[in-house]
């Protein structure tokens, strides 16, 4: 039986996320890679700098063109930010100073193709599998098999408008080519793969322990 079908034999063990701006969230390892199963909601650095808020098309637009780490909410709404967390652009990601908290990094490149390829691949049914089981616009909810929980969380654009809010959802990987930054999505059931983005982008981010 190939191993992306044992479903049933995954590491389901829950435990608890560091603190992150007094919330917690919780983890999940899948064939050996330990997951956050929440999307990033932080406002600082590890350092405990201030990551700046972009709360205006204007202000994501200038924190681009200046190189500066940003995040913002869905639709400048606090609302949905507490359902699906922050987008960060890609400045943010690869700041020195450390997106992730504490034993935790951004992943690469490479350990989404490791998540997708383990739990079948765009074709065959990661996405399902990645995705939770409600909350998905026009009958793309999943099975949440892995305990993922990826949510429809859409994206920001570079110009600072927003898409794609309960239809996809795109996670930053720290890796960055001569393509540009790269990132995985997730969306209707054969779309899981990764793929490359400006870093003016806004995107969600979910971590992975060291």
């Amino acid at each position: 039986m190939n191993k992306f079908i044992m479903i049933s034999a995954f590491s389901l063990t829950m435990g608890l996320f560091p603190s992150v701006n007094g919330l917690m969230a919780q983890e999940i390892s899948i064939d050996g890679q330990v997951w956050s199963t929440k999307n990033l909601d932080v406002t600082t650095f590890r350092n405990g700098d201030v990551i700046p808020e972009a709360k205006t098309n204007e202000d994501w637009i200038k924190a681009a063109e200046e190189g500066k780490p940003a995040w913002c909410y869905y639709d400048n709404d606090i609302t949905t930010g507490k359902k699906y967390g922050k987008l960060y652009n890609f400045y943010a990601v690869i700041d020195e100073r450390g997106l992730a908290p504490a034993g935790w990094h951004v992943p690469t490149y490479d350990e989404w193709v490791t998540l997708n390829k383990f739990l079948g691949g765009a074709s065959g049914g990661a996405s399902a599998r990645l995705k939770s089981s409600s909350g998905w616009s026009s009958n793309g909810n999943g099975s949440n098999s892995s305990g993922f929980n990826a949510l429809p969380a859409g994206k920001r654009y570079q110009d600072g408008s927003f898409s794609e809010l309960g239809g996809m959802t795109c996670f930053w990987t720290s890796t960055k080519d001569d393509s540009g930054p790269w990132f995985h999505l997730i969306g209707d059931e054969s779309s899981s793969y990764n793929d490359f983005a400006p870093e003016a982008y806004g995107h969600s981010v979910r971590c992975i322990k060291d």
